[in-house]
């Protein structure tokens, strides 16, 4: 879906991309003709932000994290200095601070140009003095991401 509209202008139902998807998964070599039946009718593009984010968490391109920060200047600049490489780009951050005069904590999406890069991600976050939690796609708290 998101490739037809990214690269045609295309607005492809889900089950009416399944078709097109399928041509690039087969051997078409040697095929004098090839049809795909594409449709739209039961999509509207309101509900592309939902497709894109599912499409990149399922292909491991972004990901969730609850950091708590502590409430000193320059803590938001070390993890960026110390966490984040190349490739890496903050897309969510939402901070909150309460009463807690100590630490306030951030929920952060992170988009990685390539799903190898997240072993090196987690190995900088496990060297991090931040308390950093990964949040699992399939965990209870990641339902109120969406």
């Amino acid at each position: 879906m998101l490739e037809l509209y990214q690269t045609e202008g295309i607005i492809a139902e889900p089950a009416g991309a399944l078709a097109v998807a399928a041509l690039s998964q087969i051997d078409l070599r040697g095929a004098s003709r090839v049809g795909a039946v594409l449709s739209g009718g039961n999509n509207d593009v309101s509900r592309y932000s939902d497709v894109l984010e599912r499409a990149l968490i399922h292909q491991g391109l972004r990901h969730y994290f609850l950091v708590s920060f502590p409430q000193a200047p320059g803590a938001l600049r070390g993890f960026l200095d110390d966490v984040l490489a190349d490739g890496e780009d903050i897309v969510v951050f939402e901070y909150v601070k309460k009463s807690n005069r100590e630490h306030g904590p951030a929920l952060i999406g992170i988009d990685l140009d390539s799903a190898d890069g997240l072993d090196g991600l987690l190995e900088r976050m496990g060297a991090s003095d931040l308390l950093i939690e990964r949040i699992e796609p399939d965990s209870p708290l990641f339902t109120f991401l969406h």
